[in-house]
């Protein structure tokens, strides 16, 4: 076993580029690729990890990644069949107009193995993003005692008082008086949108790194690109045993 992944517990999808939203905040950017992962290929690589390594967890995202639900879907079966036990899905619950449609995919993100929903509510996405939609789908995976928590984003920090931090408390109370709590959520790193909108906001001679980026000496979470590359491979071109086997940090 490589000796950088020796911790390796955790597999990331980014499912697919393209989003529903087109938010300010988005460390992506702009979402103009639309590239979306091979379904075959992702389940392969659920597969393939699990069987060789201890993976506790297994988080599809996007872009917006029920844009593509059947590979979702498929990534979550997989992940339930090798007994990975938490399934989590990360999504701004805006991918149809259909209030049937939205149900039917509640229920079968459920029936397929997603345990755990985060939603990304906040004053970032709703500028873009309608919230009925996604009241209805969050109530949909709500009634089906789905386990799911509105996933904020905060701009500077949670106790920061600017607009945009007291806009997503209250879309929070919302659904507080719905029945759906909000975990901790992320803080914004400045990088693509939020470094283009959001500048003034940041003190850039202070920042050292993205919190949220892997020791590449002691990785415990490997995340696939909508294009297939992971680490210093491609899914596409290469089994993920042999990407994994093979990698090594660059030397600094």
């Amino acid at each position: 076993m490589n000796e950088y992944l020796k911790n390796l517990n955790r597999l990331e999808f980014v499912v697919t580029t393209a989003c529903t939203g087109r938010c300010k905040h988005c460390s992506q950017g702009d979402h103009k690729s639309a590239e979306h992962i091979e379904t075959k290929l992702a389940a392969d690589v659920v597969r393939a990890v699990a069987g060789e390594y201890k993976i506790e967890s297994v988080m599809t995202f996007g872009g917006e990644p029920l844009l593509y639900p059947e590979t979702v879907c498929e990534i979550h079966k997989t992940a339930k069949e090798m007994c990975i036990p938490r399934r989590q899905l990360n999504t701004n619950g805006y991918f149809s107009k259909d209030f049937n449609q939205i149900k039917l995919t509640a229920d079968n993100l459920i029936e397929c193995g997603v345990n755990e929903f985060l939603l990304s509510v906040d004053a970032f996405h709703q500028e873009t993003i309608p919230l009925e939609y996604v009241k209805a789908f969050a109530e949909n995976v709500r009634n089906n005692g789905a386990e799911i928590l509105v996933h904020p984003a905060w701009l500077v920090s949670k106790e920061d008082e600017n607009a945009y931090n007291i806009r997503t408390k209250a879309l929070l109370e919302e659904f507080s008086l719905i029945g759906i709590e909000a975990s901790e959520g992320n803080v914004i790193f400045p990088a693509g949108n939020a470094l283009k909108f959001f500048r003034e906001y940041f003190d850039l001679s202070k920042i050292e790194k993205n919190p949220y980026q892997e020791d590449p000496r002691n990785i415990k979470a490997i995340c696939i690109g909508a294009d297939g590359k992971v680490l210093d491979g491609d899914i596409n071109y290469e089994k993920i045993i042999n990407i994994l086997s093979n990698y090594a940090p660059e030397e600094t």
